[in-house]
């Protein structure tokens, strides 16, 4: 295999932490409040600064909720399952690893008695409802929330996290989102975000799990919300380097066009792929319908004849892709190609180019 003639300008593929926006550097960082407590009134001003930069660019509803929480993406959506999910019947969409995971929390961990997995039909209006929006180990995402009742009685728990920021979330059908820094904005891991509409608060107050709650899930106390969770007063302590990090890449956002523009470069980027598989006969979209192929989590497949003609496993590891990946690391063309855990699976399948593309 000969070396390209042209190499990427920013050749870090990683899922998250993602490639920082264009022109980042560490003076990016020089306000951040380092050796300054959280609680302190430099410190609660920059998660308030925080929490209110991410309304205004994601468009939130004044009356949600929105609150810095431990632990990534992974850390809001354990948080609002393990706090709401019981009162009712569940049903768990699953269309890609992460969601699968939720899936075993719920049945395994919580070990609710009514509970669904399920990909259609799905009750929206009577029971809960938990789903990944953008799948990223699977490329594919909804295209739209219209299969969403308006008149639900439910919640709808939706991890956001590989899509805020690059695509369109109807949040008249959202009641939770969460979402992580390190994804579609390049930020940095360990900090989650959780949003909740009324109709979650409301359940929160309403309702009491069968079981214990850890210290870092607990969003009540007497059966009331505490507000200081959604105002800056973090549950634990949070890197104030990381939330500096945050705030740039918000404030950078507003630069190039707020939401709106975002998702134009995440789209732009995503067709620029798309015309190289177009014209590409030995590789092809793991999505196969264009509507709700991922513009974020770019998956492919191997489709050459030569790789199709083998056996399954000779597929999947004939040439494994991690020494394809080495391959193309040593010539400086990718890196971070194969280090998703739990990557789509299948016969053919390349490991995704997950790049989150809005900073492009």
């Amino acid at each position: 295999m000969t070396k390209p003639a042209a190499l990427p300008r920013v050749n870090t593929f990683s899922s998250g932490p993602c490639a920082k926006r264009p022109g980042w550097s560490l003076k990016a960082l020089a306000d951040a409040p380092l050796g300054r407590s959280h609680r302190a009134k430099v410190g609660k001003a920059k998660l308030k600064l925080a929490i209110d930069l991410t309304r205004e660019v994601l468009g939130v509803p004044a009356n949600y909720r929105i609150g810095i929480v431990p632990a990534s993406d992974t850390g809001a959506v354990e948080m609002a399952m393990w706090s709401m999910l019981g009162a009712r019947g569940v049903d768990m969409l699953a269309w890609e690893s992460f969601g699968e995971g939720w899936v075993s929390d719920v049945v395994k961990q919580l070990r609710l008695n009514d509970v669904r997995e399920i990909k259609a039909p799905y009750d929206t209006k009577n029971r809960d409802v938990v789903f990944t929006w953008n799948g990223t180990t699977s490329g594919v995402r909804v295209p739209d929330a219209d299969w969403i009742a308006d008149d639900r009685h439910g919640l709808t728990i939706c991890d956001a996290t590989s899509a805020a920021f690059a695509q369109a979330l109807d949040w008249t059908k959202l009641d939770v989102v969460t979402f992580s820094w390190q994804k579609v904005l390049g930020g940095e891991a360990a900090h989650g975000m959780l949003i909740l509409s009324p109709r979650a608060v409301e359940r929160l107050e309403t309702y009491k799990p069968a079981w214990p709650l850890p210290k870092i899930f607990r969003m009540t106390k007497g059966g009331k919300l505490i507000e200081g969770i959604f105002q800056g007063e973090t549950i634990n302590t949070p890197s104030m380097l990381c939330v500096e990090d945050y705030i740039d890449a918000l404030q950078w956002a507003k630069k190039v066009g707020g939401l709106k523009g975002l998702i134009k470069r995440a789209d732009g980027n995503a067709r620029v792929l798309a015309n190289w598989v177009k014209k590409t006969d030995w590789i092809d979209f793991l999505a196969v319908k264009p509507k709700t192929r991922s513009n974020t989590s770019v998956c492919l497949k191997f489709t050459d004849p030569k790789v199709t003609a083998l056996p399954a496993d000779r597929q999947r590891n004939s040439p494994s892709p991690s020494s394809r990946s080495s391959r193309r690391k040593a010539r400086g063309s990718i890196s971070d190609i194969t280090a998703m855990r739990r990557p789509a699976s299948g016969s053919g399948v390349a490991r995704p180019f997950r790049r989150a593309t809005s900073r492009r």
